[in-house]
């Protein structure tokens, strides 16, 4: 939540010459408001679609980026196997103003923060074991984030290199 999950996702893949899904948007996009769902369907449904989101992001190639709660599921876990996982991070001070007014159902308490500082707890072990590398996000463009990622998967633009997974652990865009 907050770490720039989709403006880094977009800006490695336009380096690496490859495609771009957010998941979250994918779901947005064929099923409606992330919030509707959660507030509709619950949060295990949510889980469901953004399973079957990935899963299709995966097949096509490229950079796909996750919401933080996509990976508590054990499925969508499984699916990552075989695939570059980057861990976005994010320091609290500085999540506390990307989070601000948000509408991310998992964030709707009275202390946005605490709510996040709980989440981010409770799933980094998960995010650390999936993780084959992390940057955080806290300082500095995000443009260089982007470049250092891209560096690191050593693709050179349209070289066809699977772009790999971002994975963000803080950043829940409208969910999770």
């Amino acid at each position: 939540m907050g770490a720039g999950k989709t403006s880094i996702g977009r800006r490695v893949a336009k380096m690496l010459g490859v495609s771009f899904v957010d998941s979250d948007a994918a779901i947005a996009r064929a099923h409606g408001p992330i919030e509707r769902i959660f507030a509709e369907q619950g949060e295990a449904r949510f889980r469901e679609l953004e399973r079957d989101a990935v899963a299709e992001a995966l097949d096509a190639g490229g950079v796909v980026a996750l919401g933080g709660g996509a990976v508590m599921d054990a499925g969508t876990r499984a699916l990552l196997g075989g695939h570059r996982v980057v861990l976005l991070t994010v320091e609290p001070r500085i999540v506390a103003s990307r989070i601000q007014g948000t509408n991310r159902p998992l964030l709707q308490a009275d202390d946005p923060v605490g709510r996040w500082r709980e989440i981010y707890e409770a799933r980094r072990p998960v995010y650390e074991e999936l993780a084959d590398a992390t940057f955080d996000t806290s300082h500095g463009p995000l443009g260089a984030v982007a470049e250092a990622i891209a560096a690191w998967v050593g693709g050179s633009p349209g070289d066809g290199t699977d772009g790999g997974v971002t994975q963000d652990e803080e950043d829940e865009e409208g969910a999770q």
